[in-house]
């Protein structure tokens, strides 16, 4: 099932290949009815590429040039580049879930959570809502969210979401339903593809049988067996995806990577001091894997990994003291640092704002949010779920 609408969908951006500014230009200069004759068509053109998606959904019907504009690959591609380098995050959006049972999704501002003195979220209308199923978040790149939507006895389907554009696209998943699973989501910038990578381990009478991996290609809309991974039993969260792989905990507290490209499994190298932590989680500094090491609830050390690949790269960037208020809860992974040096991250089920500069902490108390549980942050693109 495929959420397309009577607009016209912009084809996916090919990232490999360089944007052509006067591909851009040739086009505005197509159309002599521009509403605004007295201005070049460069200016109009960076005036586009910093719009908000809601505003250039609306002007693709200013003129026939203006839709074909907005509606190319380049101009998709060129959008996304200039949002995703914005640190001001003023085109990033965070998705929060209350629960595992939680049919709800709920979105709100970066900018707002960062800047607002009482940020506001709003429900979103996510195509993985009715009431036998509930979404888990599987991962964002590029503005598409994927939802694995699951059913009180097992997986039922994938669904790869644009929430900006409003376009979905629903990905059965046809093979034997099983309960227990964890998945990865990636754009693979070699093939110009986006991939689910999911890890189903399969029980005979309670006992762990074998662990099937199988990999979903966007561009072909098929799965794929790949060779059964034989390690030690990958936790639960959904993976992280740095330099080409996908990284997992296992039940030891080891660091597990596939590569993408490859598909070959390995163990990272860490220090020996993320074993003697009480609660391990990982995450993604900028671009960078960190790590969350949860100390007796007392407080966090946070680890980055400065060049992949190197143990002795691993670095201890900050160590956040949990609030007198814990209550037996934890941090959970960074999801940005701000202009300012605020890092915006999850304590329990609510946000928090912490400066390490005086080492303070800031609860925020964000309108209409129920304690989230489940978190994703996104960029909001043009980009479109189909080939």
């Amino acid at each position: 099932m495929e959420s397309r609408g009577d607009e016209v969908i912009p084809r996916h951006p090919k990232q490999s290949k360089p944007t052509n500014p006067a591909h851009f230009l040739s086009v505005l200069n197509q159309d002599s009815l521009l509403p605004m004759p007295n201005l070049p068509a460069e200016l109009i053109l960076e005036i586009l590429l910093k719009l908000p998606v809601k505003s250039l959904l609306q002007f693709r019907s200013v003129s026939k040039s203006w839709l074909s504009l907005i509606s190319s690959p380049e101009f998709v591609k060129a959008r996304l580049s200039l949002s995703t380098s914005n640190k001001t995050y003023t085109h990033h959006g965070v998705i929060t879930k209350a629960s595992n049972t939680s049919r709800g999704v709920e979105d709100c501002s970066i900018c707002s959570l960062l800047y607002d003195s009482v940020p506001e979220s709003f429900e979103l209308d996510n195509p993985g809502k009715n009431p036998n199923a509930f979404p888990l978040f599987v991962g964002s790149v590029n503005g598409l969210v994927c939802l694995a939507i699951n059913l009180f006895y097992g997986l039922d389907c994938f669904i790869i979401w644009n929430p900006s554009i409003k376009k979905y696209k629903k990905l059965p998943y046809e093979e034997h339903i099983v309960p227990y699973f964890t998945f990865g989501f990636a754009y693979d910038e070699f093939e110009d593809d986006y991939k689910i990578v999911g890890i189903f381990p399969i029980y005979d009478y309670a006992i762990l049988c074998r662990i099937e991996v199988k990999i979903y290609s966007l561009k072909n809309d098929s799965w794929k067996r790949v060779k059964n991974y034989k390690g030690a039993e990958l936790l639960g969260d959904s993976a992280k995806f740095v330099n080409g792989n996908f990284h997992w905990l296992d039940k030891h507290w080891n660091i597990i990577s596939m590569d993408l490209a490859d598909e070959k499994w390995e163990e990272v190298d860490q220090p020996c001091c993320f074993k003697g932590c009480g609660f391990l989680k990982l995450g993604v500094f900028e671009s960078d894997l960190s790590v969350f090491c949860n100390y007796a609830w007392t407080h966090v050390d946070v680890w980055v990994m400065k060049e992949y690949g190197v143990k002795e790269s691993w670095t201890k960037m900050f160590t956040v003291k949990s609030p007198e208020d814990s209550g037996g809860r934890i941090f959970y992974p960074i999801i940005l640092m701000s202009n300012e040096g605020e890092i915006l991250l999850k304590f329990g089920s609510r946000f928090v704002k912490y400066n390490p500069k005086d080492d303070s902490i800031r609860y925020l108390d964000v309108t209409k949010l129920a304690p989230c549980l489940e978190v994703q942050i996104y960029v909001k693109s043009l980009v479109c779920p189909f080939y």
